[in-house]
């Protein structure tokens, strides 16, 4: 029993903590995902709060995971932890049950989980914290509390501090993909040809073929894509337009720069001279500037001369502004699709960086 609630310990802390740093790396995405748990749930008056719950939470796996690690008060650590999982396993079968949210966002972008998979990783965890739980006045450290507070705390303080980081400058990891490096057209492709595998009834039983039977006697059920992971473009919903047409194709081409603004209720304007001077220095460049919002058009007319936003400006549809880039306004460059740099609205480049990157 020693060495398997060693296992527990120390399998179930270091799951917390990957969990709960990669969900801190992009609190904005956690954001989001909070907000569709309140609104599954009809608890609409918890939006406005969804980011400081999303980071609260977070934090709140990082340090129970050190603290469980460290042995750190082990009565109330094992306690929070058993009502923490009882509290996901719950939300993961109603999502899975009810099929309410299609990701329970527990690894944000890094690890997409289907929701019965969801459920099926709790109950593992579940079965882990339960012995943790029972034997938990049982487990101790070798030093005492005092130093525990220390050590916990520095990690606490370190979670909150990273989470900060990465609202202000953008996430360190980026798994979308919009991220640094991606060529957008690419993403927009399938890797690879659709495998499919076709289910046939015959004689009310269902049989699974690889390639379409010619057996007559068979009747047709389903066609189940094998290899949705390849066969399925990574980016399916990108597109921008204005009055004049679609502007898709066009904004792959050369080298743009994407001043991104979601939408002119959230943007932060402190830095907008900023990048208005940016913009300035791009003339006579091969950089050309473009605005991407989902602003409707009257709208962001008056934004746009109110703060002299000189540029054309295009519209996407809100969620993909979102996946492209969590800052309000950010800043994206690319040449020919592929993505060479993302800037949120706190590190605005100069024009020697863009030209540097460009090279």
């Amino acid at each position: 029993m020693k060495y398997f609630l060693q296992f527990c310990r120390i399998f179930v802390g270091c799951l917390f903590i990957f969990s709960g740093i990669i969900k801190l790396n992009d609190p904005v995405g956690t954001q989001i995902k909070m907000e569709e748990y309140f609104e599954v749930f009809g608890t609409h008056f918890m939006v406005p709060y969804a980011l400081a719950v999303a980071i609260l939470m977070c934090v709140a796996e990082v340090a129970l995971g050190f603290a469980l690690l460290f042995y750190y008060r082990m009565k109330y650590t094992a306690t929070a932890l058993l009502i923490l999982i009882l509290f996901f396993t719950f939300l993961t079968f109603y999502s899975a049950f009810f099929n309410k949210v299609t990701d329970c966002g527990c690894f944000g972008d890094f690890l997409k989980l289907k929701p019965w998979t969801s459920f099926t990783k709790d109950i593992v965890l579940l079965v882990f914290i339960l012995p943790l739980f029972y034997y938990r006045n049982q487990l101790s450290a070798g030093f005492d509390n005092k130093k525990g507070d220390i050590i916990v705390g520095f990690f606490t303080i370190g979670s909150f501090a990273f989470a900060l980081y990465c609202i202000a400058y953008l996430n360190v990891w980026d798994f979308r993909a919009y991220k640094i490096g991606n060529n957008i057209a690419q993403q927009m492709k399938p890797a690879c040809s659709p495998i499919y595998s076709y289910i046939m009834t015959k004689d009310g039983k269902d049989l699974t073929f690889d390639k379409y039977p010619s057996d007559t006697t068979l009747q047709f059920k389903e066609m189940i894509l094998t290899n949705p992971d390849c066969a399925t473009p990574k980016i399916t919903d990108f597109s921008l337009w204005n009055d004049e047409g679609d502007f898709t194709q066009k904004s792959l081409e050369g080298t743009k720069l994407f001043i991104v603004i979601l939408n002119t209720q959230k943007v932060n304007t402190s830095h907008l001279p900023q990048i208005n001077d940016l913009i300035k220095s791009l003339k006579g460049t091969e950089i050309e500037p473009i605005i991407i919002t989902s602003s409707d058009k009257q709208t962001f007319e008056d934004f746009r001369h109110e703060y002299n936003l000189a540029v054309p400006y295009y519209f996407a549809d809100g969620v993909v502004i979102k996946t492209m880039i969590r800052s309000i306004p950010g800043l994206m460059l690319l040449k020919n699709g592929t993505v060479l740099g993302k800037w949120s609205h706190n590190n605005i480049p100069q024009l020697i960086n863009l030209q540097d990157i460009i090279k």
